[in-house]
């Protein structure tokens, strides 16, 4: 009987998510801070920065990449990034008879450090981290508050007052689950994890400038070994890795985006030397800027 439910369920959400789609691309809803993707094929890996948020396929199948790290997701499971993340994601399961549909509900540390005040759960502070991205099995329990969330796009009438309700009820039912330990360390105050989501959060939003790694330890309060040794548990790369994932990423949006060459994008991302600049891209990406951009935007004329 569980299994019947979850299929129905889930059948349910994928022809929702069809219903307020209708056409290939990542749609912004009426729900604050959900989103719904379609994919009638497959396209080139997108790097991206993951928000922290939960990400669940109705249909289809999805790739993720963090560092050397792959994640590999479906309709049985859901992702969740905790933290701000770097990442490389391909759909690698879609097609115009069944294309690939899917959610995201981002969510940030205050939210999820209310539902465990009011809901009253106990977790306590660890010294120990483990990495901000993570795959569940799915739960009925779970894949139910999602399809309530998503319904009420159904009934915008409801939005205003359901909306809050039903997102704090998913962040509950996540908190309920296997991973709620490791959810919950991002909201407490102290924990070797909000520690290393603050750095985190320092370096995306600088990321064009210099680091220095004892700015960052100090900021978490950590001696430099033990920062670096527990950053790279949480994000699975260094700190300095870290960095020029994002430097490399806006680097690529700006190349696509913008009429402008490469040695203007590398200064403007934090680079001070172009040739390391091109070194690293091709390195990152496979191919120098120029004909990297030039596959890119090929592939997107055919899509």
């Amino acid at each position: 009987m569980p299994e019947q439910i979850y299929k129905k369920q889930q059948d349910e959400l994928a022809k929702l998510i069809e219903r307020h789609t209708g056409q290939d691309g990542v749609f912004e809803t009426a729900i604050p801070s959900l989103f719904f993707v379609r994919l009638s094929k497959v396209i080139e890996p997108v790097c991206r920065v993951y928000k922290p948020a939960i990400c669940f396929i109705a249909q289809g199948l999805k790739e993720v990449l963090l560092a050397q790290e792959l994640f590999k997701y479906g309709p049985a499971d859901y992702l969740i990034s905790s933290m701000n993340l770097p990442v490389i994601g391909q759909v690698i399961t879609a097609s115009s008879d069944t294309p690939y549909l899917s959610l995201k509900l981002e969510f940030t540390q205050n939210q999820i450090f209310e539902v465990l005040k009011e809901a009253e759960i106990q977790i306590t502070s660890q010294e120990n981290t483990n990495r901000a991205m993570f795959v569940g099995h799915m739960e009925v329990s779970i894949l139910d508050a999602i399809l309530r969330l998503a319904r009420l796009l159904d009934n915008p009438n409801d939005i205003p007052f359901l909306g809050p309700i039903y997102t704090k009820e998913l962040l509950y039912r996540l908190l309920q689950g296997q991973y709620r330990v490791t959810l919950a360390q991002i909201a407490i105050e102290g924990s070797t994890t909000y520690r290393i989501r603050e750095t985190i959060d320092q370096i995306v939003n600088n990321f064009d400038k210099p680091l220095r790694i004892e700015d960052l330890a100090e900021i978490a309060s950590m001696g430099t070994s033990t920062f670096h040794r527990h950053f790279k548990e949480v994000t699975a790369m260094s700190p300095l890795q870290f960095q020029k994932h994002l430097r490399l990423q806006e680097a690529q949006r700006l190349l696509l985006s913008e009429s402008t060459d490469a040695a203007d994008v590398a200064f403007r991302v934090g680079y001070e030397s172009a040739s390391q600049f091109n070194r690293e891209y091709s390195r990152m990406f496979g191919l120098p800027p120029r004909e990297d951009i030039k596959r890119l935007k090929t592939a997107m004329s055919k899509a």
